[in-house]
């Protein structure tokens, strides 16, 4: 009797249910990854690595908290060392790893795209190391062929309001065939508190539109330019990457006076920085409405709590953690807000503490109204809870608040060419879920009609929900 690999064609399907809704009906549908960090440049480039210490470790804060959690030194992690020796060291972490999501993850990527049974250790180091390195050297395993290889049909990516979008321009003028669209992200907007940094971007924001912003009315002229710009360019989303959500009450004059305040170098106190913050958030969602975007709202993360290696890293390092401010009687505010001006655009919210699933399964009812089904969504497991049972803790919420069935589904959230894995990860536990209850007679044993859900979720949901040209 042979071995069953970790890796094989029912992992993690638990009974004959699960098998069939995965392998009949999630695992042939494209993915659409609406929301990712991909770098622009490297699609329009079609970048290609050397080793698998550059294609999986460089910029990937979930291997490097976990590489400091098993004592490795930081110069192989972020440091100078050579790929070679930052892999080995990766490698004697991985048998650590067991059941944290980067196991399951890391071995999924060897398996799919390179053929990679064995579990990566110290002792199988060596011959993965040369099989990876081979494969990358043929053109296939570019950024263009994972995405190929994965059948990615689009990819939404991660963009400031300043960005010139020149590498959107050119994939979508190549012959490339799976789309690569902008996302507005105007978190930088928001940073008044760092008032120099702020400056900064405010400058650049002036300069995209070849303009004076010195006031707060022509800094909204300006984003609204820059919004427009965008969705010439097929942007279709925005992002809101914010601590918590900001709904101040606030007077136009106030903000006028803060913008000047700031413009010119002053200190804000605590109070002029929450209203500021909220005038901007309700103006760009404005924009959103106006534009029929879909709006994403990315809220709970407790940021850089290690000065130290924040001053030696910067920011997106691994010092990041999950917050706990209330958020209930802002997020209400927001949305009454909009919804009382006639401007409360599709909104998708991901709450990063899982202490928040109630509260935004009930909250999302109070604001869904036709003709969009699930028009305000809960968006999937994101970030500390991308693995299963924040993904499960979060459909479960869904379910028993919501429609499970007008989900829009999973993204990868990553910077990784490799991370489309995390949509069979997240399909194989979506259909194990769904395959247990109809075993266990929770839900009807209905094949067709549970699998027709499970490609609505797994695809044809965003689709349609975001308005993709497909």
């Amino acid at each position: 009797m042979s071995v069953k690999t970790f890796i094989h064609d029912d992992f993690l399907l638990q009974n004959e249910s699960a098998v069939t809704l995965y392998h009949n009906y999630a695992a042939v549908m494209p993915i659409i990854d609406y929301h990712c960090h991909l770098p622009p440049a490297e699609v329009a480039n079609d970048k290609s690595w050397d080793n698998m210490s550059q294609v999986w470790l460089g910029g990937d804060h979930y291997k490097w908290r976990n590489m400091r959690s098993n004592g490795v030194d930081e110069r192989y992690i972020t440091g100078d060392a050579p790929d070679r020796e930052k892999f080995q060291k990766f490698a004697e972490t991985m048998p650590y790893l067991l059941r944290n999501p980067l196991f399951d993850w890391s071995h999924l990527e060897l398996k799919r795209y390179f053929g990679i049974d064995d579990l990566l250790s110290p002792t199988t180091a060596d011959k993965i190391w040369d099989i990876t390195k081979e494969k990358l050297a043929q053109p296939e395993f570019s950024a263009r062929g994972f995405m190929k290889q994965s059948d990615v049909r689009l990819v939404c990516t991660t963009d400031d309001p300043v960005d010139s979008l020149e590498h959107h321009i050119a994939v979508a003028s190549s012959e490339f065939n799976v789309q690569m669209l902008p996302t507005w992200r105007p978190d930088k907007a928001l940073a008044i508190d760092r008032v120099d940094f702020w400056n900064s971007w405010i400058d650049k924001l002036g300069q995209a539109v070849d303009m004076t912003v010195n006031s707060w009315g022509t800094m909204l002229e300006a984003l609204q330019s820059r919004h427009d710009f965008f969705h010439e360019q097929g942007c279709r989303l925005s992002d809101y990457g914010v601590e918590r959500i900001y709904a101040a009450v606030y007077t136009a004059s106030e903000i006028k006076a803060i913008f000047d305040k700031a413009r010119s170098g002053g200190v804000l106190a605590c109070d002029e920085v929450e209203k500021f913050r909220s005038a901007v958030l309700f103006e760009c969602m404005v924009m959103d409405a106006r534009s029929d975007w879909s709006v994403q709202i990315h809220y709970g993360a407790l940021r850089n709590n290690n000065t130290k290696m924040f001053n030696k890293l910067g920011a997106d390092t691994g010092y990041d953690s999950i917050g706990d401010w209330n958020v209930a009687e802002d997020m209400s505010a927001l949305f009454n807000h909009l919804e009382m001006n006639d401007s409360l655009p599709r909104i998708v919210i991901y709450p990063l503490n899982p202490r928040d699933n109630e509260l935004i399964g009930t909250m999302l009812g109070n604001f869904q109204r036709g003709p969009d089904k699930g028009r305000m969504q809960f968006g999937s497991g994101w970030w500390f809870n991308d693995q299963r049972d924040g993904m499960l803790r979060q459909m479960e919420a869904l379910s028993q608040l919501g429609l499970l069935a007008r989900f829009v589904g999973m993204l990868t959230d990553s910077r990784s060419f490799l991370s489309y894995t995390r949509h069979e990860y997240f399909r194989r536990i979506l259909c194990n879920m769904l395959g247990t209850d109809m075993e266990e007679g929770r839900i009807p044993s209905d094949l067709k009609w549970i699998g027709e859900i499970v490609k609505d979720i797994c695809y044809r949901n965003a689709v349609r929900y975001f308005g993709f040209d497909l």
